[in-house]
């Protein structure tokens, strides 16, 4: 018989990292986006897969009116509806690969 002793130390680990500009936040906010993306922390979202039904809805809406989003587009050229469209792509994505991956924003 034996005795085996272990220490293990977890450290966080980053999954995914994703910047968008805050040039965008008007047309997010019309999307149903400006919270999910920017300020998660205000709505009670702790955890990726609590994103995973909000980005869902607002790249639904982005698709169903892509004129009326680009309206919106940026007057000094930085950020465009299809850049916001494909960050919500991409984060709806590494959501589902990560469901239980802790989120984090920096404003």
């Amino acid at each position: 018989m034996s005795l085996d002793i272990s220490l293990i130390r977890e450290q966080p680990c980053c999954v995914f990292e994703h910047n968008i500009t805050h040039n965008l936040g008007k047309m997010a906010k019309e999307a149903g986006l400006y919270y999910p993306m920017w300020r998660p922390d205000e709505i009670g979202v702790e955890f990726a897969h609590q994103l995973i039904e909000p980005l869902e809805q607002g790249i639904l809406l982005l698709e169903s009116d892509p004129q009326r989003f680009e309206a919106l587009n940026p007057d000094n050229g930085w950020g465009c509806y299809a850049g916001l469209l494909d960050s919500a792509k991409i984060y709806l994505k590494a959501c589902i690969e990560y469901p239980d991956a802790r989120v984090c924003v920096s404003r």
